[in-house]
């Protein structure tokens, strides 16, 4: 989960959900989570409200082994639990990034550690932690190309941009890498890979929960606001739930109370924040069914190219549009205006009409490609799905909207 501009609003939003659909399969039994169980008791957390479980739709996740109340704690992790840049400076890197310049930042330096405890196996602390982390993710810079390729025009566009700043994250990193070469007896080269280095900046930007900013001055002047949080963020999202969640300066913890009650053995949630399925996939790997929040992406062409051309002030409009944020419009706004006049508010169902037609047409071709990839490309099958289910969400919106501009045209007739 989470780095510098706008990582804060990407941080979860913990929250809290109930739903008949939502009972698991106790997990606690699995030897990772008794390792986990045991490694966290150590450091003075022991749970007696939640259980791992598997859950339909969702996956892992935590289960209530008890009825949850309105504002009770569900968890109150100890901040010797939490792994944050303190762990990283008070361990074996902390001289070499004392003395290392131009300042690393707070992010490199969470995952150089990751990697080099995932490097050491059983002799790393962290182990039992590590081994409950994913193996892998489904986040875009971890797609294959063709897969990408696949995307709303809006989010390849993003997920092509956040690959490249990443690559150039891990070759700009490659000389401090290089100055750790004396703690390890491999070369570092194999060591931090650049598969490893994703691997790492995936599980802070998925998983990390937001801290005060702290500012030390042997990182950069980037926000230091990350924590890893073991087992709490086992947590998954919903976007229809509420809690409140913080450290708590106090007792030195890291603490979610619920908002709304839970009943026992359902599955307990958190949000990540309103974000609609687009940027749940570009951050967080997954697309959220049913999302609030969801939208289709209408770019500055797409207008160009419906508006009409006998307008004279079409590139005035443009500009004020552009100023204003307003290129990337959201059908669910979309919906939502005032009628000015008769004439305007017909042209304007006319335009959103055509619009709309448009992205039904190309989210039903793109559906038929995704269906005729999947059969044919058997190994990328998962990564296809998942970008087929948020191309199913997307077509939900636009044939909800086309019925509403429907409607909202037979009455001008």
């Amino acid at each position: 989960m989470k780095k510098g501009r706008g990582r804060t609003s990407r941080i979860r939003r913990r929250k809290l959900f109930r739903s008949s659909e939502s009972r698991g399969v106790n997990e606690s039994y699995k030897p990772e989570f008794i390792e986990l169980k045991k490694w966290l008791k150590e450091r003075k957390f022991e749970d007696m409200n939640l259980t791992p479980a598997r859950f339909p739709g969702t996956g892992r996740g935590l289960m209530s082994k008890i009825s949850l109340q309105e504002g009770q704690m569900i968890i109150s992790l100890p901040e010797s639990c939490l792994l944050t840049t303190d762990t990283v400076i008070r361990s074996y890197l902390g001289a070499y990034i004392a003395k290392w310049q131009p300042p690393l930042s707070p992010l490199l330096a969470l995952c150089t550690f990751l990697v080099a405890e995932k490097h050491a196996g059983d002799r790393s602390v962290w182990k039992p932690y590590l081994e409950v982390l994913p193996k892998a993710y489904t986040c875009p810079v971890c797609l294959e190309p063709e897969v990408v390729d696949l995307l709303p025009k809006p989010l390849k566009a993003k997920a092509r941009e956040q690959r490249t700043r990443l690559q150039e994250f891990f070759t700009s990193s490659r000389d401090f890498f290089s100055s750790l070469q004396p703690l390890f007896s491999e070369a570092v080269e194999s060591i931090f890979s650049y598969s490893a280095f994703l691997w790492a900046w995936c599980t802070v930007n998925t998983r990390a929960v937001y801290m005060k900013p702290r500012r030390r001055r042997c990182f950069s002047v980037e926000p230091d606001t990350y924590a890893l949080a073991p087992y709490l963020d086992l947590l998954n999202h919903s976007p229809d739930v509420q809690v409140k969640a913080a450290f708590n300066e106090e007792t030195r913890c890291y603490e979610i109370r619920t908002v709304s009650s839970c009943r026992k053995h359902e599955e307990v949630f958190i949000c990540y924040g309103p974000h609609d399925n687009q940027r749940l996939l570009l951050e967080y790997g997954f697309v959220s069914i049913h999302n609030p929040h969801a939208c289709v992406y209408v770019s500055k062409d797409i207008l160009v190219k419906y508006l009409p051309s006998t307008d004279k002030q079409m590139k005035k409009k443009i500009s004020i549009l552009k100023d204003h944020d307003f290129i990337d419009t959201c059908w669910k706004k979309v919906l939502l205006g005032e009628i000015i006049s008769d004439t305007n508010e017909k042209t304007s169902l006319d335009v959103a009409q055509k619009i709309c037609r448009y992205f039904i047409e190309e989210t039903n071709a793109m559906l038929q490609k995704v269906s005729r990839m999947k059969a044919e490309e058997i190994a990328l099958i998962n990564q296809l799905t998942l970008v087929e289910t948020l191309w199913t969400e997307e077509l939900k919106i636009l044939q909800a909207s086309a019925g509403i501009l429907n409607n909202l045209q037979t009455a001008f007739t």
